[in-house]
């Protein structure tokens, strides 16, 4: 009997690792992210208000463009190459999604939310997690609703 009940405690654990719930994401931001219809796709970081590429920049000033080269491992190839990579921005008014993956000993995927409106020149970061790779902002909005993506810990970025 003990043995099915440490089992059964094992498996609720493993379950609450597999499924993260966004717990730092203010309900009138998600409520602004998921009306898709205010939001579009960019794939460059010279698409970005540059106060946006610093909030996600790595060693080298800014990630690299999807496709381009970068440092994807922590065996550094080459010292002038960034760290990080984006994979997609979507951007809807004041709003910044942007989707990044960063490099070294763990490959991880980051989401950041930030602001930025016009008349301030420093972005307000919203909320920050960690889940993926997502493909597009819809695969995002799925992946919010589904508790894919992790917000509980600071991690690097």
């Amino acid at each position: 009997m003990k043995l099915i009940g440490l089992c059964l405690l094992f498996a609720l654990a493993i379950q609450s690792f597999c499924c993260a719930d966004v717990t730092k994401l203010s309900s009138e931001d998600r409520r602004v992210l998921q009306d898709s219809s205010r939001f579009h796709e960019v794939h460059s970081t010279n698409d970005l208000p540059p106060a946006i590429v610093a909030l996600c920049a790595g060693d080298n000033d800014r990630p690299a463009d999807p496709g381009q080269k970068w440092n994807a491992t922590d065996v550094i190839t080459d010292p002038t190459l960034p760290g990080k990579r984006l994979i997609w921005t979507a951007v809807g008014g004041e709003y910044y999604v942007v989707h990044y993956e960063r490099g070294g000993i763990a490959h991880t995927f980051h989401v950041l939310v930030a602001t930025l409106t016009k008349n301030n020149a420093k972005p307000k970061v919203v909320w920050r997690a960690v889940g993926g790779p997502v493909k597009d902002y819809a695969a995002f909005l799925i992946a919010l609703r589904n508790g894919k993506l992790d917000d509980r810990l600071d991690y690097a970025h």
